[in-house]
């Protein structure tokens, strides 16, 4: 749920809440004050009566009314004054309606007498009626242009910030392209973008230091890798050696051929993300495949494994020393994971290179397998391999993908 989402829920939830809480103290202080006014009425008609019988020492006369009426009954015992809500017959209306008394008594030449003093509450219930709908329609009104301005202002506020996240998206530590400043009248978005930006420039400082460092590593190492094998050579020519002695030796030349390759592969590496190895050149892929098919023949050919090829013509525009250490890099990946007896497929079409071939009956992870030393306990690669083909790839913005579907791993260039 993206924070502004958030937020406006929270702020249309607690605003309805506060609302509704408000209205109501609101219905209920309205009522109260109008009640009691229809009381100081009532007062108003028990004064009356009371200063009646105190002139004329008998009771008025009561006139039928259809918002009051007035009624005395003699009572033997006091009478307890309170004011009631009840109904009352109206005649005009010829229906009974709600009402407010007051119920009080008074004393007549000796004789108690109780006095019910009844008025019509539908005016005042109406009118509380009128007011709390102009409320709630007020209301809504407030809360709807409150939430429509919360929209508009949060959506311009927030502009910055999403301008400054698609940009940390598309950042890409081996690209030239950096985070572009975006200043704001906001300090903290401001403050972010520095941060970011700031960020930004040191990784991708400290990257190309990386790259330079592995490049120049490899590129020292060649020297003594180079000494070292010519060293092991003459030695070789030189002396006559026991069993013991050559074990250690062909060690020896096993453990410096894969330090050679994998300083090469390395090297390679770092030319190719530092884009010293570039250039555009048209490049026929098919004939590349076949060429390529036929190099390794001996390789597949050893594990009896079976190679079927269907391509299409096909032309891109690369570096062909890189398309042939891509192509390449897949098929001997394909061969070396192989089983003995197993298959591989070849699919070359407009759009895409697909490799399939059998090997373990396992997926592997499509996070893992493209990552720099990932191989299996048993594999004797640099692990560097499907790393190199995946930077070539990215290098012509092309898309290296792995899946697993029984019993074929399948590795797809997509153009």
């Amino acid at each position: 749920m993206k924070l502004f989402t958030r937020y406006y829920r929270v702020n249309l939830l607690s605003t309805i809440v506060v609302m509704l809480l408000t209205s109501m103290v609101y219905y209920w202080a309205i009522s109260r004050i109008l009640i009691g006014v229809a009381d100081k009425d009532l007062v108003v008609e028990e004064s009356e009566i009371f200063e009646y019988v105190r002139a004329n020492h008998r009771l008025p006369q009561v006139f039928e009314s259809k918002d009051q009426q007035i009624s005395f009954a003699k009572v033997s015992g006091p009478v307890k004054r309170e004011y009631i809500n009840t109904s009352y017959y109206n005649p005009k209306e010829r229906e009974n309606e709600q009402g407010r008394g007051l119920i009080s008594s008074v004393n007549v030449n000796g004789v108690l007498y109780k006095i019910v003093v009844v008025q019509s509450s539908v005016e005042t219930d109406d009118l509380i009626r009128v007011i709390f709908s102009i409320t709630i329609v007020v209301v809504l009104l407030l809360l709807f242009v409150l939430l429509m301005v919360n929209r508009l202002v949060l959506g311009r506020i927030w502009q910055p910030f999403y301008g400054i996240l698609q940009q940390v998206k598309a950042f890409n530590v081996a690209e030239k392209n950096d985070i572009a400043p975006q200043r704001t009248n906001i300090d903290e978005f401001n403050e972010l973008n520095d941060a970011i930006t700031s960020m930004a420039t040191r990784v991708k400082k400290d990257y190309g230091e990386l790259k330079a460092f592995t490049e120049n590593a490899s590129h020292e190492l060649l020297t003594p890798i180079a000494i070292i094998n010519s060293k092991l050579d003459t030695l070789v020519q030189t002396e006559n050696f026991n069993e013991r002695q050559s074990m250690l030796l062909n060690d020896l030349y096993t453990s410096v051929s894969r330090l050679t390759r994998l300083n090469q592969s390395m090297l390679l590496l770092a030319r190719i993300e530092n884009q010293v190895i570039s250039g555009y050149e048209p490049v026929n892929l098919k004939w590349l495949l076949e060429e390529k098919v036929a190099q390794l023949q001996e390789l597949y050919a050893d594990k009896e494994i079976n190679v079927s090829v269907f391509a299409e013509e096909k032309e891109v525009q690369a570096s062909r020393y890189l398309v042939e250490i891509l192509v390449n890099n897949l098929l001997v990946n394909a061969i070396k994971h192989n089983v003995p007896q197993g298959q591989i497929d070849i699919t070359l079409t407009k759009d895409k290179l697909v490799i399939k071939n059998t090997g373990e009956d396992r997926d592997m992870s499509t996070q893992d397998i493209f990552k720099r030393f990932s191989k299996s306990a048993n594999s004797e690669g640099t692990g560097l391999g499907l790393t190199i083909s995946t930077q070539i790839c990215g290098n012509y913005d092309w898309m290296l993908d792995y899946r697993y579907r029984a019993p074929f791993h399948y590795f797809t260039v997509v153009f």
